[in-house]
C-alpha cells in the first residue's frame, strides 16, 4: 500500500513530488532544505537550516508512524564544502546513536538560499 505525505509546501505540487512516500515499512523522505513550512522562510545559516530540515524530517516520520530512530539511509547535500562539516556535526548530534548509512555530497541546490538538503529512507520493523 502506498501513501503519500505532505507538508503543504507548494514545491510538492507544483513539482509533482511528495515529502514521503509510504510504501509497505519503507519511508523514503524526498530531499528536505532548511525551510520553515510554516512561514516558508529560510534561515541564511547553514547550521540552522540543517536544524530545520532535521525537525520537518522527524514531523513526516512521526506521521508516516515511525521515528528518527528507523531511519537506515541519509544523503545530505551542501552547496560549499565549508558547510560539510557543520551541517554533518548537527546530522552527528540528531543521529548518533541511529548511525545510519550516509553520504554527503557538495552540490548546487534549486535556489540560492538553500545551502543544505537532507534526504533520508527509514524502514518500519
Amino acid at each position: 500500500m502506498r501513501r503519500r505525505i505532505s507538508t503543504g509546501s507548494s514545491f510538492e505540487e507544483a513539482f509533482g513530488y511528495s515529502r514521503a512516500l509510504v510504501h509497505g515499512p519503507w519511508i523514503f523522505v524526498s530531499g528536505t532544505t532548511g525551510y520553515d513550512y510554516a512561514t516558508m522562510t529560510m534561515p541564511e545559516d547553514p547550521v540552522a537550516q540543517a536544524h530545520n530540515a532535521w525537525a520537518t524530517i522527524a514531523r513526516v516520520l512521526d506521521e508516516c508512524g515511525a521515528s528518527l530512530e528507523d531511519i537506515v539511509r541519509c544523503q545530505y547535500y551542501v552547496t560549499d564544502r565549508a558547510f560539510a562539516e557543520p551541517v554533518l556535526t548537527v546530522c552527528g548530534t540528531v543521529l548518533k546513536d541511529i548511525r545510519p548509512a550516509a553520504t554527503l555530497t557538495v552540490t548546487g541546490l534549486l535556489k540560492p538560499e538553500m545551502k543544505v538538503e537532507i534526504e533520508v529512507t527509514a524502514l518500519r520493523t
